[in-house]
């Protein structure tokens, strides 16, 4: 139960599904958690769950495509907790159009978020794990960042953006012992996949005989966040049931 013991982790998206599981298990596993989202409620009852169990959580509302956001998220995050060991970076929302029919707003929108909240995620979070001589940075990205689906254009981009902004960010990080992984969930029973008309499809071309639940992403972010993987930099991790190998 000490796999991130004394270790500072801001979760984005933590009010709920997959976030919210990673700020419990996080806490659990002995981290101070730095809880971020857009809704303050869900916030407040992801924070009183991991109180409960006498874990340790900070909460702070948070547009992650603000940079003005972002720098206030590690400044509190500092001041009440000394250090930043570890992001997830978890935040993303989706569009299921294709090209034709998605607007130049929705584009943006979708990029803003996906994209530009993993850039500045790391961009604010690095000095700060420079200061505690190292840390690990998990990003959220998607199988549908590493192969494509014939719609979804928007989300498609911005987690193949992830993919590689994660490759570059590992090499420029690795001298300051800072880790960048990204995590490709495959089709995950989760609030965001009751949207999808596709579903009984998806659950077709995935070999494992059930679909994924949110613990199996939360485990694999767990690994790359503890010092069990400090030799791991610059890869996917790939959790999908075996959609992907076909």
């Amino acid at each position: 139960m000490d796999r991130l013991k004394d270790k500072v982790v801001i979760i984005t998206g933590a009010a709920g599904g997959q976030g919210s599981l990673e700020a419990k298990v996080f806490a659990e596993e002995g981290a101070k958690v730095v809880l971020t989202d857009i809704s303050e409620e869900g916030l407040k009852r992801v924070a009183a769950e991991v109180e409960e169990k006498g874990g340790e959580a900070l909460t702070l509302v948070h547009d992650v495509s603000s940079d003005d956001d972002w720098a206030k998220v590690v400044q509190h995050t500092s001041e009440r907790f000394g250090a930043v060991h570890a992001l997830i970076n978890n935040a993303g929302i989706i569009t299921r159009e294709g090209i034709d029919g998605t607007t130049l707003e929705m584009w943006e929108k979708i990029q803003s978020v996906n994209s530009r909240g993993i850039f500045l995620g790391i961009k604010h979070t690095a000095p700060e794990m420079k200061k505690a001589g190292g840390g690990s940075i998990v990003n959220i990205s998607s199988i549908w960042g590493i192969v494509g689906s014939g719609g979804s254009a928007a989300y498609h981009a911005s987690k193949g953006a992830v993919r590689l902004l994660s490759k570059t960010a590992a090499i420029e990080y690795a001298k300051d012992h800072i880790r960048v992984n990204t995590i490709h969930p495959g089709v995950i029973e989760t609030p965001m996949l009751a949207t999808n008309k596709n579903v009984d499809k998806l659950r077709e071309q995935t070999p494992w005989p059930r679909l994924g639940r949110p613990e199996d992403i939360v485990y694999g972010a767990l690994y790359l966040a503890s010092d069990e993987s400090t030799f791991v930099t610059g890869t996917e991790l790939i959790i999908d049931g075996g959609y992907t190998a076909r």
